[in-house]
């Protein structure tokens, strides 16, 4: 099984990720869903993000197997979480959509809301090489 982190794994994360934050972003209800959604929503899309990156991570990259690898697994769990969180966020700035100096509290709630599908993309994407 393969658990090392190199750069087929990175372009893995970040093509899964731009698979599925290309559609969302262009999404005008995922702009206004950052600028209304209550921020506890917006945290639990984030540790929902989370959980099912875990799980799925767990189940299928990981196959059950993590007890002597468990910084290995959280790692990866994290970077996937944050690679795709960059492609959200270059996405949303190619569209004008990412107001960081204007609006940072928007900014970082419409790159959680998008990063929650872009992440599991990304994680999917991640293991289709792992036997």
């Amino acid at each position: 099984m393969k658990l090392n982190f190199n750069m087929e794994d990175a372009s893995q994360i970040f093509v899964g990720a731009f698979a599925l934050a290309v559609p969302i972003s262009f999404s005008e209800e995922a702009w206004k869903l950052g600028e209304t959604l209550p921020l506890i929503n917006v945290m639990m899309l984030f540790v929902l993000s989370v959980v099912f990156l875990g799980l799925f991570t767990y189940h299928s990259v990981f196959q059950h197997d993590v007890k002597s690898r468990v910084v290995v697994f959280i790692f990866r769990i994290v970077i996937a979480y944050l690679m795709a969180a960059l492609v959200v966020s270059l996405v949303l700035l190619c569209l004008n959509k990412l107001p960081l100096l204007d609006d940072p509290i928007t900014s970082l709630r419409r790159i959680i809301i998008i990063t929650m599908p872009a992440s599991m993309g990304a994680i999917v994407v991640d293991s289709f090489d792992k036997e």
